[in-house]
């Protein structure tokens, strides 16, 4: 699928492509590829929330992409996960998994989250140029919720490596490899908690009913991937982000060292702002539909592009301005409807305690490089950089 958004000058900045291709309608046909099929971008706020809770746009790619001939050899537990199936599937498993992951274990959390928080800023270098990413934004929600899955510590530099590689546009035979590689570890991460149960995230998942329903094996290690994935994935780019935003809005992140207590009621609008995830994952109309006027046919392809819907006007006067006392919580940073992000809680908790306990420990932290010598992540789902160079 082609997205004229995937340019190096987007990749560093796509609001004023996303501005542009919303002032012409908020749902383009753009080109696919060499198939010469059409597909859709929704880049209207009130089109895009339509779109995420419309029924007839379905999210199971294992049925669209039966007769397309893929040559892509992803991992089936990676590529029909929770995410790329409809109801009454995906109801029975997001039932099942909310039974062991629930907002309430969130709040159990944060005690553990500020000590790995507060451990993880004790070796940063005062007075030294450092990386936020790599010495904050990566290592938390990783050991986060490593931890609360119970993967062994020895194991998480390689779960990290592999994320890092299905996020990745490199070459697609190194995206299913990883996709091999993540699901074979959770694979034989599962039969040795059967052997040695504990009290784990992943535990409790293994044990998870619904009167006489359960996980079968192959949506256990399913579960276990994507919620290992999206567990940190979203969480290191929405830090990043955040911080970068806030950088260059010195007015506001001066409102908010003088005022940490603000940080909570700051988060939706950091996340509106530069959303961690810019495009939702795929779907395509089972129906022909309109939506925003366009006339859709059946079985097209159709993306979601969050970035632009939380940069619409209509919904969010000035967007291009960071406010954080705008009050954005109808963002679509995490999605809407009966897909919308399990773990939101869980990574909200990580951004407020990071965002407090940096601001509290180092009020004077700066951007230690121009701004446009930062490189953004080559990745059409999640937006994020590759280094955040800081001074404190």
């Amino acid at each position: 699928m082609t997205d004229p958004t995937q340019t190096p000058r987007c990749l560093r900045d796509p609001y004023p492509a996303y501005a542009a291709l919303r002032s012409t309608g908020p749902v383009q046909s753009v080109p696919a590829g060499s198939s010469g099929r059409s597909s859709y971008l929704v880049t209207g706020y009130a089109e895009a929330r339509e779109a995420l809770g419309d029924a007839r746009l379905s999210k199971d790619t294992a049925e669209f992409f039966a007769d397309k001939g893929s040559r892509r050899r992803l991992h089936p537990a990676v590529a029909h996960t929770m995410l790329a199936c409809d109801p009454p599937q995906h109801t029975r498993l997001r039932k099942l998994v909310t039974k062991a992951f629930t907002t309430g274990a969130v709040g159990e959390l944060r005690p553990f989250i500020s000590r790995i928080t507060e451990g993880l800023l004790d070796r940063w270098p005062t007075g030294e140029r450092f990386d936020f990413l790599a010495d904050l934004a990566v290592p938390l929600p990783v050991i986060v919720i490593c931890e609360l899955l119970g993967v062994p510590q020895a194991d998480r530099l390689d779960v990290q490596c592999w994320s890092a590689q299905l996020f990745s546009e490199g070459e697609p035979h190194i995206i299913d490899a990883a996709s091999h590689s993540m699901a074979d570890y959770m694979t034989g991460l599962i039969a040795a908690k059967r052997r040695h149960p504990a009290r784990s995230l992943l535990d409790r998942l293994i044990s998870a009913r619904d009167g006489d329903d359960r996980l079968s094996e192959e949506e256990l290690v399913s579960l276990a991937v994507l919620l290992l994935v999206a567990g940190h994935e979203t969480t290191t780019n929405a830090l990043g982000n955040s911080f970068l935003a806030l950088f260059q809005h010195p007015t506001e992140l001066d409102r908010l060292r003088a005022n940490p207590e603000k940080i909570p009621a700051a988060l939706d609008e950091l996340l509106r702002f530069d959303s961690a995830v810019s495009t939702a994952t795929f779907r395509f109309t089972t129906e022909a539909l309109t939506l925003g006027g366009t006339d859709l046919p059946a079985g097209v392809p159709v993306q979601i592009v969050l970035g632009a819907a939380n940069r619409d006007p209509k919904q969010f006067p000035e967007p291009d301005r960071l406010a954080l006392n705008r009050g954005a919580a109808t963002h679509l940073a995490f999605g809407h409807g009966i897909h919308r992000c399990l773990g939101a809680p869980l990574a909200k908790a990580e951004l407020e305690i990071a965002l407090r306990a940096v601001l509290t420990r180092f009020p004077g932290i700066t951007l230690a490089v121009p701004e446009e010598q930062l490189d953004w992540r080559r990745t059409r789902l999640v937006r994020g950089l590759e280094a955040l160079p800081v001074m404190v």
